[in-house]
């Protein structure tokens, strides 16, 4: 598809719209790069997918995505024999909540039955793995706690560690209570020197308080002394310490090596659901502006029925009825300035791109729309300093790429077709590219000031007019 009319009709922007409706960046992804497709049964089975998932939204509320996190790096880790963090476990376990809640969104409560739809299958092949996903749960508490119950020796490990933490404090608090120990120090609080537990004594005092001297103040009139009675008890806490560590990474290597036996299950999640976030996105933006699934030809066939143009507020905005391609195949639409014809003009062509990209439209049911090789769009201020082009020049340089690429299956939409010279050599040239484009077969809509163009349009076969009332 032409990618200069995307960004002409302003296609970028529907796909950012519709990106901010995804929650998981594979999908986001997804939206972003979403472009209309040529295939008629791809187009009309993405059409399907975007309907029946706003089917169920409509009936059983909307299904967020929130809980699905790219875990592709951390199950080719996995392949390999690594052991995964807490981080990328808890990721995997959100993965495996949303896959829950996805099941269970997929089944009817009230009807007591799953829906039948195209998107079954999707919901169908999704495993919840409760298992692993409560053993995660069991395990890690959070990014920077494991549970005490994670196993029995990570459990014993901190019952020493909690007695040994209990008789340091006592310790430690006896000697700051004590009266003759209270005098050697600068103030009765214990501090934290280097992960050791010590206490401010006075320099001329040192020799009162037996320890080991970790730190001392700026003005060398403090010394933050380690006293001997909670030394051993400070050691045999950095021991059980690295032992705690060492429990973890057992854990932590246990917890891997069950996720790895569920590699294939957890992929296969993660892409379907992934998949559904991008169909779920599709139906939850159409909801926004009451979008519907066109019916689709390929017979340059375009009947819209009261269409909106999407980036306009649908309170404001006035609906549009267009009909083209069947008894004629160019359209000349005419009437005052500001009176709609140019949003006319791209709504007809953003509508046609975001149908063959899979996406609703914002008109009435049964509105129809022909499927194109190719949209061309000369719309706009096409002026260009940088290659010293008037802007007559930079459109007529366009059209020229246009007439050039144009064919049966190709949509043409000119904005003020020729203008910007001459009335009545524009009107010429005009008369003479839209004659060109009829004879290669080319639905093309076309707006104009021009009365040849409207005398052209009256007399020509398969031409016809339109226009574009003004509201005063």
């Amino acid at each position: 598809m032409n990618e200069k009319a995307l960004k002409t009709l302003e296609f970028d922007k529907i796909t950012e719209q519709l990106a901010e409706y995804a929650a998981s960046e594979q999908a986001k992804r997804r939206c972003l790069h979403i472009r209309p497709l040529t295939d008629r049964a791809k187009i009309e089975l993405y059409q399907q997918q975007t309907a029946d998932a706003l089917s169920r939204i409509l009936k059983y509320g909307g299904l967020t995505f929130s809980g699905v996190h790219t875990v592709t790096d951390s199950l080719k880790r996995l392949e390999i024999g690594g052991t995964l963090g807490t981080t990328e476990l808890l990721r995997i376990c959100s993965l495996l909540e949303m896959a829950k809640r996805a099941k269970t969104f997929s089944r009817s409560e009230r009807m007591g039955e799953e829906t039948n739809d195209s998107l079954s299958s999707y919901f169908a092949q999704i495993e919840p793995l409760t298992p692993l996903h409560d053993e995660i749960r069991r395990c890690i508490i959070s990014e920077d706690e494991i549970a005490d119950d994670a196993s029995s020796r990570l459990r014993s490990i901190r019952r020493s560690m909690g007695g040994r933490n209990d008789k340091r404090r006592g310790q430690m608090n006896a000697m700051i209570n004590s009266t003759t120990t209270r005098s050697y120090l600068q103030d009765t609080v214990i501090t934290m020197r280097n992960g050791r537990f010590c206490l401010p004594v006075k320099a001329e005092a040192k020799a009162q308080v037996p320890g080991m001297i970790h730190d001392q103040s700026s003005s060398g009139s403090t010394l933050f002394i380690e006293p001997m009675a909670v030394v051993n008890l400070n050691n045999e806490l950095k021991e059980l310490l690295l032992k705690e560590q060492e429990e973890i990474e057992v854990i932590l290597a246990d917890l891997s090596s069950r996720t790895a036996d569920y590699a294939d299950a957890l992929s296969a999640d993660y892409h379907i659901l992934t998949e559904l976030d991008f169909i779920f996105a599709k139906a939850t933006f159409a909801k926004t502006y009451s979008g519907v699934a066109p019916l689709f030809n390929t017979d340059g066939r375009i009947h819209i029925r009261k269409g909106r143009h999407p980036l306009l507020d649908k309170k404001k905005v006035v609906p549009i009825d267009v009909r083209l391609g069947e008894e004629f195949k160019l359209l000349i639409v005419t009437g005052p300035n500001t009176g709609g014809k140019t949003v006319s003009l791209k709504t007809v062509g953003l509508l046609t791109l975001m149908g063959q990209a899979g996406l609703h439209i914002p008109t009435l049911d049964r509105s129809e729309l022909a499927i194109f090789q190719n949209v061309f769009a000369d719309i706009g201020d096409e002026q260009s300093i940088e290659q010293s082009l008037s802007t007559f020049s930079s459109h007529m340089s366009n059209i020229i790429r246009i007439l050039k690429k144009a064919n049966d299956r190709s949509l043409v939409l000119f904005d003020e077709l020729c203008a910007g010279t001459d009335p009545a050599e524009g009107a010429a040239l005009a008369i003479s590219i839209l004659t060109t484009l009829q004879k290669k077969g080319a639905v093309a809509m076309a707006t104009t000031h021009y009365s040849e163009l409207k005398v052209f349009a009256l007399s020509a076969l398969q031409v016809e007019n339109a226009c574009c009332e003004f509201d005063v």
